[in-house]
Order: C-alpha cells, then sequence, then structure tokens
C-alpha cells in the first residue's frame, strides 16, 4: 500500500473515495500525475517488508512455540533418515532372505545414518531458543568471530606494528582480531553414500 490520505492507506489498482467524498477510480493512483496526487493529499508510502522464516516463526518477532517445533523437527530427522536408509534396505532384505551378508560399507552408511539421526535429535532436544534452533537447520557454513587465545580470551590487535622494519603506532590498536570459522551451532551433518 503505497500511498495514504491521512490514516487511509490507498492501494493500487483498487477504487477509492476522498475524505471529501469524491470517488476516484481503481487506475487513478497509476494514471495521475505527482501533481495531482499531491493537490488531493496523497502521501507515497515506502512499503513495509519484513522477512521471517514461515516454518518458525508466525510473524516477525513472533516465534512459534519451541516445544512443538522440537517435536517437528525431532520427527523430520526420523523422515531424513528413513529416505536415507530406503535405497539400501533391498540390500539388507536380499542378505536376510538369501543368508547372505551385506557389504561393509553399506552396513557402515547404515549405522552412520542412524547415528546422525541420534545426534541431531540430541541437538534438537539441546536448543534453548527458536533462533537456535533455526540458525541448526538453516545457519551460514561459516561465521566470523573475534579470535582467542588458549585461555578463551579475546585477542585484539597490539597497540604497535612493525612496518618496513620501524615499529609504528597501529591504527587498529585494541581492535579484536576476527576469524571465520565454521558455523559450530549446525546440525551434524549426514553421511555420504558409499561408493
Amino acid at each position: 500500500m503505497p500511498y495514504k490520505l491521512g490514516s487511509q492507506r490507498l492501494s493500487l489498482d483498487v477504487a477509492w473515495t476522498h475524505t471529501d467524498g469524491r470517488q476516484f477510480p481503481a487506475n487513478f493512483l497509476r494514471l495521475s500525475t505527482q501533481a495531482e496526487r499531491d493537490a488531493l493529499g496523497l502521501l507515497w508510502e515506502e512499503p513495509t517488508t519484513t522477512n521471517y522464516d514461515q516454518r518458525f516463526y508466525w510473524g516477525p518477532d513472533n516465534p512459534k512455540d519451541l516445544a512443538e517445533l522440537k517435536t517437528l523437527w525431532k520427527q523430520k530427522q526420523n523422515d531424513i533418515a528413513s529416505s536415507l536408509l530406503a535405497p539400501s534396505d533391498w540390500r539388507v532384505t536380499k542378505a536376510a532372505e538369501l543368508g547372505t551378508t551385506v557389504a561393509s560399507p553399506w552396513l557402515t552408511y547404515r549405522g552412520a545414518v542412524r547415528s546422525a539421526c541420534n545426534t541431531r535429535q540430541s541437538e534438537i532436544t539441546a536448543i534453548k531458543t527458536v533462533e537456535a534452533l533455526r540458525e541448526l537447520f538453516f545457519g551460514e557454513a561459516t561465521i566470523t568471530r573475534q579470535k582467542t587465545d588458549e585461555a578463551g580470551n579475546g585477542i585484539v590487535e597490539p597497540d604497535t606494528i612493525t612496518v618496513d622494519g620501524e615499529e609504528t603506532a597501529n591504527p587498529k590498536a585494541g581492535e579484536p582480531v576476527m576469524e571465520t570459522v565454521a558455523n559450530p551451532g549446525l546440525a551434524t551433518a549426514w553421511p555420504e553414500l558409499p561408493s
């Protein structure tokens, strides 16, 4: 709704009535000049678009119930594990029917799928916020954070640096030293199919 007349919002391609009773056709806002709109007291209002992930939020800053989301996403992990195991189910069935064995790489893969599913469900259980749950599955692969030393203290730029063999004041002194690392907030990866 880009135009307003006082507190009245006017949509494009919708007929409307001015506060003085005059009626205007649906195409008026598209076909009128800026001078005509100004004379009527119409103001342009930038449309507000707030993006939010509808899988996790009812609206901007309105998260869904965390317990219900956890239940849903745990079930999704079972569904994914089932779909990953399905292509090799025939191998297990064949081995059981014929009394033979399943190749070791396939058994390892199937075990890894079940293990990943259990780990992912444990990760879901440990989540404390809706945003953290969203991050678990849809976060960026890498994050930038302040680099730390072995004691876990944040590293900052030194007061002086050496330039062309001479020590000089560091213009970035005291600023944090940043590093890009794999996002620790992501879910455990699913295993790859054996070749």
